[in-house]
């Protein structure tokens, strides 16, 4: 006889104590499938991050916008500076980066994933961070947004309190704010255009608060047009960061006349992402120093 066999009675006190654990079994599945009242915040910050390792910077572009030889629009399109300056952005897909080679090929900045939502640090961030750091490379860190599972400020205290605080020692750039398609349902988060501006706002203000320096916005154009309804309100505060992989950066959001960064490609010479700031290493280091 199977100690699992629940065919075998022996008596009405073991039907009842049975009944008693299976009526156990019951409710306890059903708290798990159903969010008790109390726990309503909690669950709805956290329920739908379930794969924030594969959430790197730019991670839903191609899907979105694809990659070819010619930009989107031609409208608004900027000239880059002369001198362009090499780097690459990675998170914890990169797993232990070897930097010293990617010193060697050319590389001069590191944008470091540090976190995503209120729940997520990149597990190898120390070694990519303080790695880059030590091979020579001026070195930042970025935040991955999701606005449907907290406040924007809420999202830029956790980012700071995991990584992405700012110092004006000349190696260290403003934090990033990595805002782009979203890699778990609605694009725009479910949130209006109004409300997106508005959760941007709250992580951008909440991070100059504490850290004196506006953060970097990483986006597409396509995206922040979608979502913003292409929002000029922070063009004067915080460098534009832009996605494009194609010949040329393409569009900006309204209000800037040129781009601080471009993602050009999410493959190549560096590990990672590829990326080029806008000026040779005399202003990235003014950048780094805020």
């Amino acid at each position: 006889m199977s100690h699992g066999d629940l065919s075998v009675v022996h008596g009405p006190g073991s039907v009842r104590k049975r009944l008693g654990l299976l009526a156990g079994l019951f409710v306890t599945m059903l708290a798990m499938v159903f969010v008790m009242p109390g726990s309503a915040s909690a669950a709805s910050s956290t329920g739908h991050i379930t794969h924030p390792e594969l959430d790197w910077m730019g991670s839903t572009i191609k899907a979105h916008e694809g990659s070819s030889a010619s930009s989107s629009s031609s409208a608004g399109t900027v000239t880059p500076m002369a001198t362009q300056t090499l780097g690459m952005d990675v998170s914890g897909y990169q797993g232990n980066v070897n930097w010293a080679t990617a010193w060697a090929n050319g590389g001069k900045f590191a944008y470091v994933k540090a976190t995503e939502s209120t729940s997520y640090t990149n597990p190898y961030f120390a070694q990519q961070y303080n790695g880059s750091y030590n091979v020579g490379m001026i070195r930042g860190s970025y935040h991955f947004a999701t606005p449907d599972t907290s406040g924007g400020a809420a999202q830029a205290d956790y980012f700071i309190a995991h990584g992405g605080g700012w110092s004006g020692d000349g190696k260290t750039l403003p934090g990033a704010l990595d805002i782009e398609y979203n890699p778990y349902g609605a694009t725009c988060y479910g949130l209006s255009q109004a409300s997106m501006v508005s959760w941007i706002h709250a992580f951008a203000n909440q991070y100059y608060a504490r850290e004196g320096v506006y953060p970097v916005i990483y986006t597409t154009f396509d995206w922040w047009n979608t979502c913003t309804g292409n929002n000029s309100g922070f063009a004067t505060t915080s460098p534009i960061w832009i996605a494009k992989y194609t010949s040329t950066v393409g569009t900006l959001p309204a209000g800037y006349g040129f781009y601080t960064f471009w993602q050009y490609g999410d493959s190549g010479t560096f590990p990672g992402d590829q990326d080029r700031f806008n000026g040779d290493l005399s202003r990235l280091q003014a950048l780094a120093l805020g």
